[in-house]
């Protein structure tokens, strides 16, 4: 990749070590028999594996049925899926990765995908079938040139203890060091690379400009509220308890910060936190908040579309009556998916490293123990219960 005036090209990478802090409650078992066939980790293919290979006991989290309002832990069952050979089938299509999977991420687009909707940048997941997402991993087995027993990798993998991989060549090999391994879920993953795309290349940030991010103690905002402040800007956070408000200002060091609970008047609140206006504002909520921001944006303003969790348990989400703001003020408003900037990623990586390691950028993540404590800790998302970015670990080992 070329070399980027917006982001200065920074020492080297890396991660490891897991920790993990505690869980929550289990979903209830199902009505139904576990499904014999899954989409992508395919668990019928592990089946047919050499059957001298050992083998192991593989739960699952399953999606039971499609939902059209806010998740619940009982739309998603944790079921026996057998024993499963800690081989890859000789019989596989193509090269493939088993691994055992050691932590998962919760994210707020798995929602999307609960949907029966084929309309999005990827498609929803099927009912009876182990939930997918992004996750940390140690290769068991592979018939992949470039992986072999013992790699620690992250990518796409499904919601279970055991997973084959038939795409290994969308997995990332991670070069363990002193980092926790959790870290590339977060900090050094999606979530990071999301807050470094966002704010660098939709937002073009300029030093003295005046920042707001939205949901910013979650995994994206609190990144992103960081690399505001080394960028030289004035940086300001709106977060759903009082707790959250003061982890933003003592650990991430944002210049001020709110509870958006306790005000009633949103736009006034800007207007007082903002009373020159907002150059910058990081989308994460949608809703009333991207109204109040509308009116208190200054001349020329960004606006980086990230998310808009508000409206993720809405049948019929809340318009936006302000957009008019967006012409006498000529404010740019975009969308992303950080997938498109894919070619950015290792000088992230470097920049990101080279920046925690320095003690410039904090990190916080909340912990659930268990794959049994995967769908309490998805749900969560959707009610601020989670402090930081929220992982499940699944395995030590």
């Amino acid at each position: 990749f070329s070399y980027h005036p917006r982001h200065p090209h920074l020492p080297t990478s890396a991660t490891p070590f897991p920790h993990c802090s505690p869980g929550t409650s289990p979903g209830r078992l199902p009505p139904f028999p576990p499904p014999k066939t899954l989409t992508t980790p395919r668990t019928a293919a592990m089946e047919q594996a050499n059957p001298r290979a050992g083998s192991a006991r593989n739960r699952k989290v399953v999606l039971r049925d499609y939902i059209s309002r806010a998740p619940r832990e009982d739309d998603m069952a944790l079921v026996d899926g057998g024993a499963v050979p800690l081989r890859v089938p000789e019989g596989a299509a193509g090269p493939a990765v088993l691994v055992k999977n050691l932590y998962l991420s919760c994210d707020p687009y798995m929602r999307g995908r609960m949907r029966d909707f084929h309309g999005s940048y990827i498609p929803p997941f099927k009912p009876g079938s182990v939930i997918e997402g992004l996750g940390v991993a140690r290769v068991v087995d592979s018939t992949h040139p470039g992986f072999v027993a013992g790699d620690i990798v992250s990518g796409m993998t499904g919601w279970e203890e055991y997973s084959l991989i038939d795409k290994p060549e969308q997995l990332n090999k991670i070069q363990q060091s002193d980092i926790p391994l959790s870290y590339h879920l977060g900090l050094l993953g999606m979530p990071g690379f999301t807050a470094y795309v966002g704010f660098y290349e939709i937002c073009s940030p300029k030093k003295g400009e005046f920042v707001f991010v939205s949901a910013a103690s979650g995994a994206v905002g609190q990144i992103v509220g960081q690399l505001a402040k080394l960028h030289g800007c004035y940086v300001v956070g709106s977060a759903g308890t009082n707790e959250k408000v003061e982890l933003l200002k003592d650990k991430f060091g944002f210049d001020a910060a709110f509870n958006y609970k306790e005000e009633p008047d949103l736009t006034a609140a800007l207007k007082r936190y903002f009373p020159e206006g907002i150059d910058i504002y990081f989308e994460n909520v949608g809703g009333p908040m991207l109204d109040a921001v509308l009116l208190n944006m200054r001349m020329h303003g960004r606006i980086a579309v990230c998310g808009m969790v508000s409206q993720h348990g809405m049948t019929d989400p809340a318009g936006i009556h302000n957009l008019f703001c967006l012409v006498p003020k000529r404010i740019s408003m975009k969308g992303f998916i950080q997938s498109d900037y894919i070619n950015l990623f290792p000088q992230f990586l470097d920049y990101m490293t080279k920046h925690y390691k320095d003690g410039k950028i904090a990190y916080l993540e909340d912990m659930s123990i268990g794959l049994e404590n995967a769908p309490a800790a998805f749900v969560g998302l959707f009610s601020g219960k989670n402090v930081g970015k929220q992982v499940v670990c699944v395995s030590q080992e």
